[in-house]
């Protein structure tokens, strides 16, 4: 069972974190496990741009370092810095971190909630977000 709430809660306290000096655009994720365990990231930008890691890349990274690779959910938030909760718009995940998804999480199961506030989000599937995924399945054929 996924506590949306608590995962949305969990995102923006991740947002916290950022370390946006170029773009000022705040993001926080939280990766719920199968266990329950949730991993927390934030963006974390370069001046290069090429290193910059997105929020979502960074909770997967955390939990796969430690060992997890059975994810259920994923609650994404973002917003430039200083848009109070509840006022901005939903954040959905870039391409590469689908991709990143797509490596570790089903694509018909895998949640992926975006959201303005607790009670204000949106909620699809990896597949809906990510259509005809290459995934390791197409390197076996």
């Amino acid at each position: 069972m996924i506590n949306r709430k608590l995962l949305i809660e969990k995102a923006f306290e991740a947002q916290k974190f950022c370390y946006t000096p170029y773009s000022n655009f705040n993001v926080g994720a939280a990766l719920l496990t199968a266990d329950g365990t949730v991993y927390q990231g934030c963006n974390i930008e370069n001046a290069a741009f090429t290193p910059t890691n997105c929020a979502e890349r960074t909770a997967f990274f955390k939990a796969v370092s430690e060992g997890q690779k059975d994810f259920v959910a994923i609650a994404i938030v973002g917003n430039k810095a200083g848009v109070k909760q509840g006022e901005g718009d939903y954040c959905a995940p870039c391409a590469v971190c689908r991709q990143v998804m797509a490596e570790f999480c089903d694509l018909d199961n895998f949640k992926i909630i975006i959201a303005k506030d607790t009670d204000d989000y949106l909620e699809h599937t990896l597949g809906e977000l990510l259509p005809l995924a290459f995934t390791g399945k197409n390197l076996d054929k």
